[in-house]
């Protein structure tokens, strides 16, 4: 293969949202089948054969059970790719199908693929949050000595975000209804028709189970803070506890899949690009307030790319919680009105290991409903780390 500069995508597609529970609308679909029925829907509306593909790049979060023993492989089965196609499961936390469509892009731009499938999926009613840790604890010795008090769960940290941004309950809770309303509105609209697929193995699932179309800031204003505990509130005595399950992102279960080639592929298979990646940047950041990596990884982003944020016609900032994408845009100067334009992951669900190119799909679908030219997504991680990427549409 010779060197490639232009990294494209072809199409992308995702599953409807279920309910990350028992009898949730996805939960009785095992997690291999789920991400096999969107490798297949797109590799089959992109006019390929599987032998055509160089490699299947997954994300996926909690990697036992059913999710267990790289899960992209057994999928590439399921879905009868040919054999020959190999797999790997990633696990950059929440950014984990987005790091999948960083390395396939970077792949791509040095020669290594022609074509890639990415993509990631997350079954929460089957594989609870937390699954991987369980007999065991990651804080080991060495990290007990680092963080002697001890890191905190991501709930906490979106508490000390807001507490540091000056974002009050309401504020939190109007960002939230917003967010649900801008989801039924695209819903309604049509706007997700293009890229939601069903699956087969739950033909009834057509949209997402989670937006609530008549949520207001008034009934959230009614739930109970979800992350206070004693310990935690005599160890933050500042914070006053303003993050609920209104304001936070709903467990869920579901996948996506992305094809991506170089351009000089696709123009031999005859195939018109959606969208070219532009940048990318992946960061560290503190791991006690965990979320705030989207800002240094924009920054770094916009740096590389030579953009500014008003060059920008869209962004999705994953709604891990209310709290990370408002001081997200505080901190950037970003207009209210770009950011999540179609509902975030508060409304739509945040299915770990599919969020990445779930975002990828509603922000390339935006920029051509609304003939935008540069996008930009990013994803706060678990352990302070965050991805972040610029797509230009194509077209």
């Amino acid at each position: 293969m010779s060197a490639r500069s232009e990294a494209v995508l072809i199409d992308v597609v995702r599953t409807p949202v279920g309910r990350g529970k028992p009898g949730g609308a996805l939960s009785h679909v095992h997690p291999v089948d789920l991400a096999a029925g969107v490798l297949q829907a797109v590799l089959e509306r992109s006019g390929l054969d599987s032998r055509d593909v160089d490699d299947v790049l997954l994300g996926c979060v909690s990697q036992v059970g059913d999710q267990s023993t790289n899960i992209a492989r057994q999928a590439v089965l399921a879905a009868g790719f040919d054999e020959r196609v190999p797999a790997a499961t990633i696990d950059r936390q929440c950014g984990s199908s987005q790091q999948a469509v960083h390395q396939a892009a970077q792949g791509i731009m040095a020669g290594a693929y022609d074509v890639v499938v990415v993509g990631g999926v997350e079954s929460m009613s089957r594989v609870p949050l937390g699954s991987s840790a369980s007999g065991g604890s990651p804080m080991s010795p060495r990290l007990r000595a680092r963080y002697p008090e001890g890191l905190v769960n991501q709930g906490v940290s979106a508490e000390l975000i807001a507490h540091r941004w000056g974002l009050d309950r309401d504020v939190l809770d109007a960002y939230a209804a917003e967010s649900h309303r801008r989801a039924a509105d695209a819903w309604a609209t049509g706007f997700f028709d293009r890229t939601v697929v069903a699956v087969g193995e739950a033909p009834d699932a057509v949209t997402d189970e989670t937006v609530r179309p008549g949520t207001t800031a008034q009934a959230l204003a009614g739930l109970h803070p979800a992350f206070r505990t004693d310990a935690l509130a005599a160890r933050f005595p500042e914070l006053d506890w303003r993050i609920t399950p209104g304001n936070s992102s709903p467990l869920t279960d579901g996948a996506s899949a992305a094809v991506l080639m170089s351009a000089e592929r696709a123009a031999s298979l005859g195939l018109t690009p959606r969208a070219s990646i532009r940048s990318f940047a992946v960061v560290g950041d503190d791991p006690l307030m965990m979320l705030t990596g989207p800002i240094p990884a924009t920054r770094r982003l916009l740096d590389r790319s030579g953009l500014t944020i008003d060059d920008l016609d869209a962004y999705e900032v994953n709604e891990a919680f209310a709290s990370v994408p408002l001081a997200w845009a505080a901190e950037l100067g970003a207009d209210p009105a770009k950011l999540n334009p179609r509902g975030g992951a508060i409304a739509l669900g945040h299915a770990l290991g599919s969020s990445g190119t779930r975002l990828l799909g509603t922000l390339v679908d935006h920029l051509d409903a609304v003939g935008g030219r540069y996008g930009l997504q990013t994803m706060c991680e678990g352990g302070g780390m965050a991805n972040a990427m610029i797509v230009e549409r194509l077209g």
